[in-house]
């Protein structure tokens, strides 16, 4: 794996897991900032490179009608107040090129949304601009079509990239996780990040919404962490029945820990594993 640079952090082989956690959009301030808050202060992430996501902006939505967020400038500055505040690098999607130079001066991790993923022009901006580039892979997308991504980001001088994976279109409304690409993802060389909430979205399932089924969350991301993948996306909120966006598939806050003990078990056990084969070898 080559060494990707997270705000202080390097993820290499020998670090910890990575967790990017947050809510959906960015709905209030104060709300955003406790939420963070609440999040660093678990005990078990400190076991994790914590990084915070909330989107300033939501541009794939079922319905217009939908809650979008607070909009660049004012998204920006709330993230900015989180990263001060906490002390944690701080993420959030990146929908044009327009948009490319104000988030890059802020956020310490630029996320190319997963219908954007074959965007040449936006991924070669982050490639630009970015401090490091988070590519989610598309619903659409084979394992191996992300290296084509990754080329696009690194062709611009990008060099700090993370790919993560969300799952893949079965039919209408739901999507399944092949758990065999993490492996062929993480041959580019890249950490591979599983998006424990994402991946279990019914898209459209509700109509004018997604639905979900974050009950099984804790499941995918032992299972994830078994292969392993180098980190987990989770999607979480205080009320994710009151949520203005995505509140059938985020995890609830008072299931996060639970979740993370689980995950980390397994990345410990995998870690030891590998070591020993090493000193054996």
């Amino acid at each position: 794996m080559q060494p990707t640079r997270i705000g202080p952090t390097i993820i290499d082989e020998n670090s910890s897991p990575v967790l990017i956690a947050g809510p959906c959009v960015i709905e209030d301030a104060d709300e955003t900032m406790r939420l963070a808050e609440r999040i660093s202060a678990l005990p078990i992430a400190a076991r994790f490179v914590f990084i915070f996501k909330a989107s300033y902006l939501k541009d794939n939505r079922s319905s217009g009608s939908s809650f979008r967020g607070p909009g660049l400038d004012e998204g920006l500055r709330v993230l900015e107040r989180v990263r001060d505040a906490v002390g944690c690098p701080i993420l959030s999607d990146v929908h044009s090129v327009e948009e490319m130079e104000a988030a890059s001066d802020v956020l310490d991790v630029v996320q190319i949304p997963a219908f954007l993923c074959r965007q040449t022009s936006l991924l070669e901006a982050a490639g630009r601009l970015a401090r490091a580039v988070n590519i989610k892979k598309g619903q659409f997308l084979s394992p191996d079509g992300v290296g084509l991504a990754i080329e696009k980001v690194e062709s611009a001088g990008g060099r700090n990239i993370l790919v993560t994976e969300r799952g893949t279109t079965f039919g209408y409304n739901d999507l399944v996780v092949d758990f065999r690409g993490i492996p062929r993802m993480k041959a580019f060389g890249r950490p591979v990040i599983f998006d424990a909430t994402h991946s279990l979205q019914r898209p459209g399932g509700l109509g004018d919404r997604s639905g979900g089924e974050p009950e099984l969350a804790r499941t995918m991301s032992r299972a994830a962490a078994a292969i392993p993948c180098d980190g987990l996306f989770i999607e979480t909120h205080f009320e994710p029945a009151k949520a203005k966006s995505d509140s059938a598939s985020m995890l609830p806050f008072s299931k996060l820990e639970a979740l993370l003990e689980d995950a980390y078990g397994v990345f410990d056990v995998v870690r030891r594993s590998r070591n020993v084969r090493a000193a054996r070898s």
